[in-house]
């Protein structure tokens, strides 16, 4: 996470008067104004700038001025025009936002557009733009921040990554992988430190059009692996005896010629037997992302909470005990025999999956690699922050006119963080979003995701909030679980924790 930027030039100074009667005092004002600029700027050449200048804005409220930049920051003058408070000076709180931006300005040792990140492994820098600085590498004269291989050093952390199901790899099972001494996991759970899902945008399209179901069975099957450890090919052999009929393109039970184009297969059947090989929570293969793309309703075996992978409250129908076979089968039936309802199915393929969906996927937008980096790199910063002189930032406020926190946001994928102040009965969660909307907006920020969806689902121009919650929860929590209870908790946590740091999803 980047240092938290302080604010750019101060919209408070903007004041605007009523249209004047045009005379020569007023033609004249602005060049009377610029001399005494001068002079100013004059009178502080001969003191220390830096530690001056704050005081001198609040000489005249007729310019813009930014936030002065420490020279030891690792921000450009872009990050520090980036935190720029939109508080007017009648809020009463411009001296405190001055304040905080100066004080709270406290520079990390470590500048990563310098000294990025240095993971150490066998891959290739195969994305084209990361927040941070990240370099994978072999450097051997170098101790690297972390490796895919075993660290030679206590500074170095140790990468566990894999794709594959826990139920065959014992340790990617995040419990067993911390056991055995990995400080960061990346795995298909969504709640590994990194995850790396099979879903993305770009690898699928999912957006693609329907294509008529022509094939006079109703599902089509594709199971190669006949040993898998859950009971999918039982389910297969009893949907088949409650007269679904299933052309098995696989290994098991096949009885179509295998050699075929997977994904146009698919498009001619009403469903697609996605059945993986374990059911195991958020490990959502392929299987289920070329379903989406075909058009086929998937009927899965496999994660528990599949339900929170599919585009839409109907789309998915799901085995989750061989008890479920009949009516799964019941259902598959109906569907199948009415066009409107089985059209209900898949209506998110003209209308737009759920925001939930595409939050989800968006996560991708970032490639892994990056993600890793950021990771690493917001690590690092967390450490030093427990340091005396990150303790000593005030982080808020506090004068006659009541309390102003300083809080930082960033969107999720990205590093740097942007200043949000709020005043004390400004401490609610719809104040904090609509500080947040407005913030972005201010900045012409664009969804980090923008041009990885396809076009029909990329929206207009505006920002919509599907989630904003702290740095350093896992993306389980973040998409499904966490959710402060009340306005109050809120406040607590921006009080228990000085300078909190938040993420934002945009959807």
């Amino acid at each position: 996470m980047g240092r938290p930027p302080p604010s750019p030039p101060n919209p408070r100074r903007r004041r605007w008067a009523p249209a004047p009667t045009t005379t020569a005092a007023t033609i004249l004002l602005p060049f009377l104004v610029a001399v005494v600029v001068v002079a100013e700027i004059a009178f502080l050449s001969r003191l220390d700038l830096t530690g001056n200048a704050a005081a001198v804005r609040h000489w005249t409220t007729s310019f813009y001025f930014p936030s002065i930049a420490n020279p030891n920051s690792s921000s450009s003058p872009s990050d520090h025009l980036a935190g720029a408070s939109l508080l007017d000076d009648d809020d009463g709180v411009g001296e405190c936002v001055d304040r905080l931006e100066r004080e709270d300005d406290v520079p990390y040792s470590r500048d990563f557009r310098i000294n990025p990140v240095l993971v150490s492994g066998a891959e290739q820098q195969d994305w084209d733009a990361c927040s941070v600085g990240c370099k994978f590498v072999f450097a051997p004269n170098k101790i690297p921040d972390a490796t895919f291989d075993l660290p030679r050093h206590r500074e170095t952390a140790s990468i566990l990554r894999s794709m594959e199901s826990s139920q065959y790899y014992a340790e990617n099972n995040i419990d067993v992988a911390r056991r055995r001494g990995y400080n960061i996991i990346m795995t298909t759970s969504l709640s590994s430190d990194v995850p790396v899902g099979y879903f993305s945008w770009a690898e699928y399209d999912i957006m693609a059009p329907m294509h008529p179901k022509t094939e006079d069975a109703l599902a089509a099957a594709f199971i190669s692996n006949c040993g898998a450890r859950n009971f999918r090919l039982q389910a297969l052999e009893m949907l088949e005896k409650l007269n679904i009929k299933i052309d098995s393109y696989g290994s098991c039970h096949r009885n179509r010629d295998g050699r075929v184009d997977k994904l146009q297969t698919l498009r001619r059947y009403k469903f697609s037997l996605a059945f993986e090989n374990s059911n195991e929570e958020d490990y959502v293969t392929e299987k289920f992302f070329q379903s989406l793309v075909a058009g086929a309703v998937p009927v899965v075996v496999g994660a528990p909470n599949i339900l929170d992978f599919g585009p839409s409250s109907r789309s998915v129908l799901h085995i989750k005990e061989l008890s479920d076979v009949p009516s799964v089968a019941k259902t598959m039936k109906f569907l199948a025999s009415n066009p409107n309802a089985f059209n209900q199915s898949v209506r998110w393929k003209y209308e737009g999956p759920s925001d939930s969906f595409k939050a989800l996927v968006d996560l991708a937008a970032v490639h892994s690699s990056c993600r890793l980096c950021i990771h690493i790199a917001t690590r690092i910063h967390e450490k030093e922050e427990k340091t005396p002189k990150f303790q000593k930032r005030p982080c808020k406020c506090t004068d006659k006119k009541g309390t102003v926190y300083h809080l930082y946001v960033r969107e999720r994928g990205r590093f740097e963080m942007e200043s949000i102040f709020l005043r004390s009965e400004e401490l609610r969660l719809n104040a904090f979003e609509s500080a947040i909307t407005a913030k972005f907006k201010s900045l012409n920020h664009t969804p980090i995701w923008k041009n990885e969806r396809p076009q029909s689902v990329r929206g207009d121009d505006d920002l919509r909030i599907y989630r904003v919650y702290p740095v350093g929860l896992t993306q389980r929590q973040a998409l499904y679980s966490f959710k402060f209870g009340s306005d109050a908790e809120f406040s607590e946590h921006v009080e228990r924790n000085p300078c909190p740091k938040f993420e934002v999803i945009f959807v």
